[in-house]
């Protein structure tokens, strides 16, 4: 299954964190916080989607999930995520 930490791995790839900062306008320590916690926002991973060329909808939605609890209707939607 695709993380949002996948995202951010594929975004360091191409460039660090203080220039993706720069670059989306965040605080300096946005992506280091997010990076420490494992998981990032629907609207950054939204924003490090559009820049890298990828589905936006997509990466919101995974961010969106990653924060929710664990339940039964996480897990159902995280195995749709993934067959999209």
């Amino acid at each position: 299954m695709q993380t949002t930490m996948n995202l951010l791995d594929t975004a360091l790839s191409t460039m660090p964190i203080p220039e993706w900062t720069k670059r989306l306008g965040l605080s300096r320590k946005t992506l280091y916080t997010a990076k420490d916690r494992g998981h990032l926002s629907p609207a950054i991973a939204g924003a490090l989607a559009d820049e890298l060329g990828q589905d936006v909808k997509t990466w919101i939605v995974v961010a969106a999930l990653e924060s929710e609890r664990d339940s039964a209707c996480k897990s159902r939607m995280l195995k749709r995520i993934t067959t999209l």
